[in-house]
């Protein structure tokens, strides 16, 4: 037992310094248990130790040679004509099962569980090289020239594959890479080392996930490379792949489950392993599971892993703000923000805070880089404290951090914190100064990992190249920065550090960036020399046509077509540049049927054609291979929308949403396809975010405000009315969604005035516990509660329709606009403004047409009519003839004027109220008639005169009389 014991001790011994080469750390390992000879593990314990060792020394090459790496590669049975995807899918996964034993022989004496275990380990140890040396030659550096094969330094492979094989591999591993469903980036080399470290990977995890293979506990850890071999497949690749994403979400939950805890973490390493190292191992494993989550645009997922690094690395840190001078000749301090970091002690259950920007002293003194390109500075200097002194000899009594600087793993997470909101925030101005004090908190530290340095670099540079004050400074960085890639310092082993914790990028992507900040200087020519080399075809066109080269843009992809006829990158870019689909079928074809890009290029030029069912089924093979494309979802949504397929364009547009939340548009799209389907609970909702990103949207509003109304929400619907009416200027009325609003109002006004207050009797008083029993007490007092609220609620948005109608009749509203508002005063018990607006609303419809249209003889007598009942109640409530006085010359006008429409039923309505009126008027007392004054009188005489000087001008016209004569016979009448 206690051999056995050992053998494992030093089993996760070897695995911890193998995934120690990635990670962050500031002392040594304990040194291994020590192996009897006479254990059956010590000879490939010895092999694996010296592979360990060549790969934490960076000697990657050295391991893919080694003794260990001849053991495992001893049965490969390889033939010289056997082709790259036989050797990689049959030959190589054969290789590895006869060496873990899995079949089991019978001549082959029974292997220990221990035993196994190694050789697992063996196998993940020389894939890992691999995948090392890939990473080496494509992201961090110094790049070296290799073998095209990683096999090609074994003794058994040099004579069977010949130089003449390589260009036809390594275009079957280019092939390969792009089957996930995208190009590739840009032009990588060594692609077969990243395949190869995949399929040891991938198949020894099979195997140990299958149970062939048993060894005590796994080796556990095979997960996490697993997860990072497919990170770093997904940034070779030019999109987001759907086909890696859903492998790497089952590595890292995997990974997470295994070293999830700080207690999993010690359990599975032994209790020799260091409370620093499992604090390391559990903060890069959330570190790196936030960038994955981040990069496929999972921001609130990423952003618990991120606060779950900080946590356990035992950091915090906040922003604060403090004067300082931010360029060289500013002469008085201005508001600057910086970052304020603390680490928790280890007994001490209280935090410290210590300021990463604490070096104010040494930046007066040192000559700030790059100075001479721009005054501003690259870091900012504060004004000193006087409490600072006071503060650190209070830091130093308490044993807390005094020094400013930070340990590896919290500069990743605040790099990380950094990354989070470039990705979170809007892409403006603002957003790059909210980034800046973490940029210049990673600057101010003296000594950071290679991968950390160059990523805080790399978003310097990209924060400065946005301003004209430092854009050239940005440029020089950038190109000091991709020189300092091929430099022999740091060394290989050194840039492994940190770099699966931050989305550092490859290096033809820093290139490319390189050559996009060319472009924006205006230096299109070396531009084009990085794209070329770069072989981005694309943005290659995209400079050609700024130098309207588009002729010298087609012969260089025909040229390279000649070379490589068999690049469907290379007959897209040509389809782009010729806009001719024959180009698109073609890179169909050499690709196998996956290239994503082709579909989605023969996809829009039928959408473009009309021929919508040929694009639907071409968007939805493009997104079967790549589902990770939010563009490619809107797309499809809209020729299943043209093709009359609401349901399809339902399902498509709620993955473009949900890939990219910020896509007005498609929410715009989904809540119209909702109210299309009668949805209205949907639709409001998804119109709720359109409109957080698409606020200047009229139409967005209206149709939110219509949906608001369905759904019963009013106040919403109010709020809608108005930003609508703000946005158009009050040119854009929906009079019959206030219609609707009104008739709801009026509707809880009239249900609201015939309930009575709640009333409890003496005899409820004398048996209270009755009333409690029954519960009635209770439930009446909860009904009273909610009539309140339903009034306060319905007085709400009588205020709100109230300050809608009146903003639209200020600038001169219609007919039905002016008989909504009469409707609101009376709501409010005001006749006398009613009226008013009721006679604007008449008067709306009066002209030389009213007579003419019976539909709108129709609204006049329907107007009329309320006006006449408005003047019977004023009437009444004042004891006055004066209303029914003007009432009743209204219908008499009226009558005379529309005997055309005397068939009609509004006709007959006219003629009876003009009989309730003169009935109203024969019994008001004549009496009232004095009481009238002067004023009142002389506006009555006028306009009864006005009438009867209508009525005689007809009858002049018809019997050829004198219009004077007809006049003052008018006057004689009304004295009479």
């Amino acid at each position: 037992m206690a051999e056995q014991r050992q053998e494992i001790e030093a089993l996760r011994h070897l695995e911890l310094r193998l995934l120690r080469c990635s990670l962050p750390s500031d002392h040594p390992l304990q040194p291994p248990p020590l192996l009897s000879r006479s254990s059956t593990c010590s000879h490939i314990h010895s092999l694996l130790n010296d592979v360990v060792t060549l790969i934490e020394s960076g000697n990657y090459l050295q391991a893919l040679s080694s003794l260990a790496s001849q053991s495992l590669f001893a049965n490969l049975n390889f033939v010289s004509s056997e082709s790259a995807s036989r050797f990689y899918s049959d030959s190589l996964p054969e290789c590895v099962d006869l060496f873990l034993n899995v079949s089991g022989s019978e001549n082959s004496e029974p292997e220990s569980v221990e035993l196994k275990g190694y050789k697992a380990l063996l196998v993940m140890t020389i894939g890992v090289s691999a995948l090392l040396a890939f990473i080496q030659c494509n992201i961090t550096g110094p790049v070296e020239k290799l073998p095209w094969m990683p096999l090609m330094a074994l003794a058994t492979m040099e004579d069977e594959i010949g130089d003449g094989d390589s260009m036809e591999w390594e275009a079957w591993a280019h092939k390969e890479l792009m089957s996930a469903g995208s190009d590739l980036r840009g032009k990588f080399f060594n692609l077969q080392y990243i395949i190869f470290a995949k399929t040891l990977l991938m198949r020894t995890k099979d195997l140990l996930f299958e149970g062939s293979v048993t060894s005590i506990g796994g080796v556990r850890s095979i997960s996490w490379w697993v997860a990072r071999l497919l990170f770093s497949q997904q940034r070779l690749l030019d999109e987001r792949s759907s086909f890696v994403f859903d492998l790497l979400q089952v590595f890292m939950r995997e990974s997470l489950c295994n070293f999830g805890t700080l207690e999993k973490a010690r359990d599975y390493w032994g209790p020799k392993v260091l409370d620093e190292d499992a604090l390391n191992i559990l903060s890069m494993l959330h570190l790196e599971m936030g960038t994955m989550e981040l990069y496929y645009g999972r921001v609130d997922a990423s952003r618990l892993h991120f606060e779950s690094a900080a946590e356990t690395s035992k950091l915090h840190f906040s922003v604060s703000g403090a004067l300082g001078f931010r360029t060289l000749h500013q002469v008085e301090p201005k508001a600057q923000l910086r970052l304020v970091a603390g680490t928790y002690g280890g007994d001490s259950s209280t935090s410290s805070m210590h300021k990463l920007n604490n070096v104010d002293d040494y930046l007066l003194q040192q000559p700030h880089e790059n100075s001479e390109e721009s005054d501003v500075l690259m870091m900012p200097r504060f004004v000193a404290d006087e409490r600072n002194s006071d503060s650190n000899e209070k830091e130093v009594q308490t044993g807390a951090i005094a020094a400013s600087q930070l340990k590896a793993v919290h500069q990743a997470v605040i790099l990380a914190h950094c990354l989070s909101i470039e990705r979170s925030a809007r892409g403006d101005e603002l957003q790059k100064w909210e980034m800046a004090p973490y940029i210049e908190a990673i600057d101010s530290q003296q000594s950071s990992p290679y991968a950390l340095r160059y990523f805080c670099n790399l978003l310097r540079i990209r924060w400065e190249s946005t301003r004209n004050r430092t854009k050239q400074r940005a440029l020089l960085m950038m190109e000091k920065l991709v020189q300092g890639i091929d430099d022999p310092s740091p060394g290989v082993a050194q840039r492994m550090y940190c770099c699966f914790g931050v989305n550092i990028p490859t290096i033809p992507s820093s290139r490319k960036e390189f050559g996009d900040l060319l472009v924006s200087c205006g230096l299109i020519g070396e531009a084009v020399k990085v794209y070329e080399d770069l072989e981005l075809w694309d943005n290659l066109i995209y400079c050609y046509q700024l130098l309207d080269k588009k002729v010298a843009a087609i012969e260089l992809i025909k040229k390279r077509l000649s070379e490589k006829p068999f690049d469907p990158r290379l007959w897209c870019s040509l389809g782009d540049v010729t806009n001719d689909d024959t180009f698109y079928e073609k890179a169909l074809e050499v690709s196998g049927s996956k290239s994503a890009r082709a579909l989605r290029s023969l996809a829009r030029s039928a959408y473009n054609r009309n021929d919508y069912e040929k694009s639907k089924v071409l968007w939805e093979s493009a997104m079967a291979l790549n589902s990770l494309y939010p563009d490619g979802w809107f797309a499809l949504g809209a020729a299943c929308l043209k093709s009359r397929d609401v349901d399809k364009a339902l399902d498509a547009f709620t993955r473009s949403v949900q890939l990219d939340p910020e896509n007005g548009e498609a929410w715009n799209n989904i809540a119209c396809l909702h109210m299309i389907k009668k949805k209205s609970k949907e639709s409001f909702i998804a119109f709720k975010e359109a409109l957080k990103l698409k606020r200047d949207s009229w139409q967005m509003w209206e149709n939110y405000s219509s949906v608001a109304a369905d759904i019963g929400n009013f106040s919403q619907a109010l709020e809608a009315v108005q930003k609508v009416l703000d946005v158009t200027k009050k040119k854009r009325i929906d009079t019959e969604l206030l219609e609707r609003i009104m008739l709801e109002i009026e509707r809880r006004a009239s249900t609201s005035s015939f309930q009575s207050p709640l009333a409890i009797s003496n005899s409820n008083y004398a048996d209270l516990d009755n009333v409690h029993t029954n519960g009635n007490y209770v439930n009446e007092s909860r009904s009273v509660e909610a009539d309140s609220m339903r009034t306060r609620e319905t007085e709400h948005l009588i205020q709100l329709l109230g300050k809608i109608l009146r903003q639209i009749v200020q600038s001169g509203g219609s007919a039905d606009v002016w008989g909504l508002y009469a409707r609101w005063h009376k709501l409010r018990g005001d006749l006398a403004m009613c009226s008013e607006a009721l006679l604007k609303q008449v008067r709306s419809y009066q002209g030389s047409d009213l007579w003419k249209d019976r539909d709108r003889f129709v609204k006049f007598a329907d107007a009329s009519l309320e006006l006449c009942k408005v003047y019977q109640e004023l009437a009444l409530r004042n004891s006055s003839r004066r209303e029914l006085f003007a009432a009743e010359m209204h219908l008499k006008n009226t009558i005379k004027q529309a005997e055309s429409f005397s068939d009609t039923e509004e006709f007959g309505s006219l003629v009876g109220c003009l009989e309730q009126v003169q009935e109203a008027l024969r019994a008001m007392p004549l009496r009232q008639k004095q009481e009238l004054n002067v004023s009142q009188w002389k506006l009555f005489i006028y306009m009864e005169w006005i009438y009867l000087c209508q009525c005689m001008i007809e009858k002049c016209q018809r019997s050829q009389q004198s219009i004077t004569d007809i006049v003052f016979k008018g006057l004689i009448l009304i004295i009479q």
